[in-house]
Order: C-alpha cells, then structure tokens, then sequence
C-alpha cells in the first residue's frame, strides 16, 4: 500500500485552501491577503524561552476581554481565528454524522476545516445582496451542528443583517452553534454581536489580530463565547497553542496604547479605502466597486482575468474571486498605502481606454 493510499480518502481528495502565499507571485505590491501594508515595531519582554506557556496567557486574556467588553471565562486565544474555526468543528461535529453551513460567497477555510475532519459541509448561497437566506437555512438544518456567518463577510465586504443574525440564533436554539466571523470588525466596531452573548447560549464569535491590529505574521485568534462554550474548547485546544513571543507581542497591541495604534491604522485605511472606492470610478474596465465595511474593496471588472494578469505582470497582486458563487468578474483588493492605492489605478485606467469626464 503507498503512502498515499495510507492517507484518509477524504483528504487525498482534499483541495487545500489556496491561501495567498501558496499562490504566490513576485510582486511588490502585495494587495492579495487583507493584511495592513506597513509592519509595525515590536521589542519582546519575554525571556523565558526555556520554559512551556502557558495554554491562555493571563495577560492576554484579560486584555482581550477588556478590549472587547466580554468576561475573561468568555475568552479563548488561538493561533489565527483558522484554529478557532477547527476547533469549533472539533468540539461540535461527529464525522460522518454532523454537518457544518456556511453561505457561499464567504471564506474558504470553513469548507476545508470541515472536510479535513471528515464532516459534512452543507452550503445554502447567500442571496442576491449576500444577505442570509434564512427559508433556505431553515431547511437545511437536519444534522446540522454548526453554522459561520461572516460579518464584514470576505470576500464581499458587506454587514450581515443583526435581524437576520438574531432570527438565525434563535432557529439554531437547541440545535447548532453559530459562528459570527468578525475577522474585519475593528473596521465597523458599531456592527459587532459581542454584547449579545447573554442573550444566546449558542453564540460564537471569531476574532483576529491579524488584520487591524497589523499582526497577520504573528497568528493569534480569539473566540468568544459563554464560559460553557469555552470550557469545551479547552478540552480540545493543543497543550501550548501560543508561545511565549506571540503571547509577548499580542499582550502588548492590546495594551492602551496599542489600542490607539490600531484605530490610527482603521482611520488610515478607512480613508484610502474611500479614496480608491472614488477614483476606480473612473478607470473604464470597471463594472462595479461594492461597499465595503472591511479593510478591502470587491470590483467587477470587464475581461477580469486580463485585469488580474496585466497588473500581477506589474507586480500589484490582487485576489482573483471569479470562482466563488455569484462572482464572475470580481477580484478583490486589500485596501494598501495610498501609493500603493495609486499604482492599482494608474494600471487600471489604460486598460480598455478610460471614461469619459463628466
């Protein structure tokens, strides 16, 4: 029997999630990954490198919880919000019996996390405005243990409904978790669900510092859920899931000072992302740009695939979307500096001639 044979069937059929640096590119604009353009400064405190971690650093806990207005025994750190999404699954999901639901267009690790484990993924498409298709979800609830709901959803940009999310809690009441992915939410903090874990057992959230906080590098996540919830995780979370530097550095951009870095780099974002939402406009192989609550900006364009080839010939990579559902012609943009805002539409407006001024 070779090796491969020896593997489990389901992931020797696997199609890993193609994350931006398995897809590669040499460019030097890099607006692929949703990460922020400019790596921040760090000097680790910790010198205890000849001992274990601990499994939840303390401070990083408490910090976090401060941070997001939740208890400590309502906190659970990770490496990257991709551990918590396993975890879940982990904790929740029979193989061969359970399934998972998700919402396509959304992100891609929910269906591989869960054909890893070998557990069912049940998809029900958003609709038209990639808002919850809560009939739909209804129907396809049989076995199902675990729903993700993506608010600002990727690759999208756009808030769920909270009507529809509260609707969606309380249909899974009893049956299912749902798992609020609030990966983007420092970008429209009004919109989290955080507060409303009194009300719904069921409620999880998922959190990142890799994004606003600058940190994609480090890989440190945090769900949020009732004590119960967390108590379970812990059952099936790795002995030491964070060392001692990525509990080092996490610990000091949740510190109140790293906290006001981090809504500087929202500010800063949040402009250029107008910015760029404003001058694409004009760039004529442009369809559409659809608003955006995230730090990027999904754009329809006219031969998409050129667009994408021309510019990654150029050096600026973008993230080609058009296999995802209801995507044909989307690459998606993560909101750069402003000059690198700048080298994506001055290659953009040669492309099929550029509008006529108004």
């Amino acid at each position: 029997m070779s090796i491969e044979q020896l593997a489990r069937k389901n992931v020797r059929e696997l199609t890993p999630y193609q994350s931006a640096r398995r897809l590669g590119g040499k460019g030097d604009v890099w607006l692929n990954a949703n990460e922020y353009p400019v790596a921040p400064e760090f000097q680790l405190t910790a010198q205890t490198f000849n001992r274990y971690p601990e499994c939840q650093p303390a401070l990083v806990i408490e910090r976090y919880a401060a941070y997001a207005g939740v208890n400590q025994d309502q906190v659970l750190v990770s490496r990257g919000a991709d551990e918590g999404i396993e975890l879940l699954i982990r904790a929740f999901c029979e193989p061969g019996k359970d399934a998972i639901l998700f919402c396509p267009p959304t992100y891609g690790m929910y269906a591989v996390s869960a054909e890893t484990f070998g557990v069912e993924r049940r998809t029900v498409a958003a609709k038209a405005d990639w808002q919850l298709d809560l009939p739909a979800i209804a129907a396809s609830l049989d076995n199902v243990k675990l729903i993700y709901a993506c608010s600002p959803n990727n690759p999208t940009g756009n808030l769920l409904d909270p009507n529809d999310l509260r609707a969606l809690l309380e249909m899974a009441a009893g049956k299912a978790i749902v798992a609020v992915d609030e990966a983007y939410i420092e970008f429209c903090p009004q919109a989290s669900v955080a507060g409303w874990l009194s009300d719904y057992p069921n409620l999880v959230i998922l959190r990142t510092l890799s994004k606003a906080f600058a940190l994609a590098g480090l890989r440190c996540g945090f769900t949020l859920a009732n004590a119960q919830v967390i108590a379970l995780l812990l059952k099936v979370i790795a002995p030491y899931p964070l060392s001692t530097p990525v509990a080092d550095i996490a610990a000091q951009a949740l510190s109140a000072e790293g906290l006001s870095q981090m809504r500087q780099r929202v500010a800063e974002i949040s402009a250029n992302r107008s910015w760029l939402q404003q001058a694409l406009q004009d760039c004529a192989c442009v369809e559409q740009v659809f608003t955006s609550e995230s730090n990027y900006l999904l754009v329809r364009c006219n031969a998409a695939s050129n667009v994408f080839k021309t510019l990654w010939d150029q050096g600026i990579i973008l993230r080609d979307q058009h296999k995802q559902p209801g995507l044909a012609g989307c690459v998606r943009i993560t909101i750069g500096t402003r000059e690198e805002c700048q080298r994506v539409v001055d290659a953009l407006k040669p492309l099929l001639g550029t509008k006529e001024p108004m």
